[in-house]
């Protein structure tokens, strides 16, 4: 069964971190796109961060620029988003999602909207930012 899965989220306080990664069930995610989004109660999908097919092109949401990292492991097939100085507005479900073979500055960004069409989308894993 071809499946992306999150795993990481958690429970944190302001100011801590966490690492979630998302990997793929069936297929590589060597020559994938991933988005990495997030949904809030009550709110819209936001796209959080966004990674190149070839790395070559990231893309961050203003709100979370200087705080997020985004990179694949060495076997090309997880992808992690380092989240640092987390905030109470941080949390929500975040889910990773794999688009084929595009990569460049304008597509990474393009492709970071929360309406964009992906080949695969996973369910999510819940991170929870409070005191």
């Amino acid at each position: 069964q071809l499946q992306l899965v999150e795993s990481g989220g958690g429970s944190v306080q302001p100011g801590g971190s966490l690492r979630l990664s998302c990997a793929a069930s069936g297929f590589t995610l060597a020559n994938y796109a991933i988005g990495w989004f997030r949904q809030a109660p009550g709110k819209e999908r936001e796209g959080v961060a966004c990674i190149g097919s070839g790395d070559s092109a990231t893309y961050f949401a203003d709100s979370v620029k200087g705080r997020f990292t985004i990179s694949r492991g060495n076997a090309r097939n997880t992808v992690y988003l380092q989240m640092n100085s987390l905030k109470p507005e941080d949390t929500g479900v975040y889910s990773c999602a794999a688009l084929a073979g595009v990569d460049g500055v304008l597509v990474v960004q393009a492709i970071c909207a929360p309406s964009h069409d992906y080949n695969y989308r996973g369910q999510g894993t819940q991170v929870t930012v409070s005191s």
